[in-house]
């Protein structure tokens, strides 16, 4: 790519971002960042990430932007001559997945030039290998999309009343946090994806990155998949999509696509590395280790009413929420078939369940787990009855 081309991007990308005042949590964590590893920031299409990376580059001194996914020259080659001309020292590579000899090029680039390299990618699939082949040089991060607080501190510009986990479990909810419940369903709706704050309706965005996803992230991670294998991918979100929650696994998912339950596994694996399903597994032992699969918000709707299929939406925004907290998560099931509560935090020693406004303490009958708590659409003022929308206000 011609260097005075790429210098004039690099002026626009930074200009382009001035009328974003508002910075994510993560901006002021890798600002201050003054290590030596590189550090890439990992998160779904459409979740902020360019944005991010072009706040940072347009913070830091010394700093360049490219955008990888029109990049047709040698990385190597151009970082160096943009060091020596320009004495440039921060780099900021975005969706380096669409380059495809990133992965040969990183190492040399941290051992011959004395530089800092923020990156980003739309899919965990090209990022698992840095934790093993450089894992000491490369920090990585993941970018989530918003927490229904930082959807409510955006969309508002305040802030609100911090609260933590521990004080979530253990005390009421504050009187002044309750009034945020009436952003829940919004929220889940896709508000949780950043440029829903600039577009009324996101379903046919979405639409694209699940497209986008499929079609080109997947690919150009797995050179062997077929296009006939990213049909079935297709058909799978859709089938898991309209699915209810309990029974949705490798098993069923195998028979309903006509494929083995090892591609099943193999299929579902690329998704959840794409962050469009949520795969949870259940805790214990003597049970089939066979792994409840969700959907990252708001993909159900792709497909489903609202109205139909907010039971999943529940479920699928709790386990969200737990990742984006960093709890470890898992789904209860009984050997004998009897209906258990929905999910573990075995860390903590608290058993979830998950439902509507009517949902009652039956299903926590001979569970002896230590903490029994339900999250619903209602709130009774009881320690052991919570309202669901509330845990996206931890942090």
């Amino acid at each position: 790519m011609e260097f005075n081309k790429l210098i004039e991007l690099d002026r626009l990308s930074k200009k382009s971002i001035e009328q974003y005042a508002q910075k994510r949590k993560l901006y002021t964590e890798l600002l201050e960042d003054t290590g030596k590893h590189f550090v890439g920031i990992v998160g779904p299409r459409g979740v902020g990430k360019t944005t991010l990376l072009k706040q940072l580059a347009q913070s830091m001194p010394c700093s360049f932007y490219i955008s990888m996914e029109s990049f047709d020259g040698d990385m190597f080659t151009v970082i160096q001559e943009l060091k020596e001309k320009l004495k440039i020292v921060n780099f900021f590579l975005d969706e380096v997945h669409a380059y495809e000899k990133f992965d040969n090029q990183i190492q040399s680039i941290y051992e011959l030039l004395n530089i800092k390299v923020f990156f980003t990618s739309s899919t965990a699939l090209s990022m698992v290998k840095y934790k093993n082949d450089i894992s000491r040089r490369v920090l990585l991060k993941n970018l989530y999309p918003f927490t229904l607080r930082e959807y409510i501190e955006f969309k508002n510009q305040f802030q609100i009343p911090s609260l933590s986990f521990e004080d979530f479990i253990n005390e009421e909810l504050p009187s002044n946090l309750l009034s945020f419940m009436q952003y829940f369903y919004a929220y889940i709706k896709g508000g949780l994806m950043p440029f829903a704050l600039e577009e009324p309706d996101i379903m046919p965005l979405l639409r694209n990155i699940l497209n986008a996803v499929i079609y080109k992230d997947i690919p150009r991670i797995n050179k062997n998949i077929t296009v006939a294998e990213l049909e079935i991918i297709n058909k799978l979100v859709k089938f898991a999509a309209l699915s209810q929650v309990e029974g949705l696994n490798y098993s069923s998912i195998a028979n309903n696509l006509g494929v083995t339950k090892y591609k099943a596994e193999q299929y579902v694996s690329l998704l959840e590395k794409a962050f469009i399903l949520q795969v949870v597994w259940p805790e214990g032992t003597n049970v089939l280790k066979e792994p409840k699969i969700l959907l990252d918000l708001p993909y159900r709707l792709l497909y489903q009413n609202f109205d139909f299929c907010i039971g999943g939406l529940r479920e699928d925004f709790f386990v969200e929420a737990c990742r984006m907290i960093g709890k470890n998560i898992f789904y209860l099931k009984s050997t004998s078939g009897k209906k258990t509560p929905d999910y573990i935090l075995p860390d903590d020693n608290i058993v979830f369940e998950i439902g509507g406004k009517g949902k009652g303490r039956s299903q926590f009958k001979g569970i002896k787990t230590g903490r029994k708590i339900i999250l619903a659409d209602s709130y009774d003022n009881s320690t052991d009855k919570k309202p669901l929308f509330a845990f996206g206000l931890i942090e």
